[in-house]
């Protein structure tokens, strides 16, 4: 499994299982209004999935990136849809998220060679 989309998955997948077994009610109820936060609403899946793209990044969170990376090319975003948001990340974040920046553009390569949506 070299793969980085598959990693990334089988170990978030793993990890939050985890997590949720727990029985913590504020971790179960952090994970709800997290899932929750990007139902479709007044904005729409994929421009709620840019924000958090965007704010992942100028957090400097690449699980979150990812997370967001996958879900947005799910949701079927552009390349240049993602790269402009990123762009803006990287203006407000400043150039301590060019590293991110450049996992990011690797990470949605390995989307984009899986070919799936």
């Amino acid at each position: 499994m070299s793969n980085p989309v598959d990693q990334f998955n089988a170990y978030r997948e793993r990890m939050n299982e985890k997590l949720l077994e727990g029985n913590n009610k504020l971790i179960k109820r952090i994970f709800n209004l997290d899932t929750n936060a990007y139902a479709p609403g007044a904005l729409d899946v994929k421009t709620k999935e840019l924000l958090g793209l965007v704010a992942s990044a100028v957090l400097r969170c690449d699980d979150c990136v990812r997370y967001h990376l996958q879900t947005l090319h799910q949701a079927g975003a552009s390349k240049e849809e993602v790269m402009e948001s990123l762009g803006i990340a990287t203006l407000v974040g400043g150039t301590i998220v060019i590293p991110h920046l450049r996992r990011a553009y690797e990470f949605w390569e390995a989307l984009e060679a899986e070919g799936v949506k």
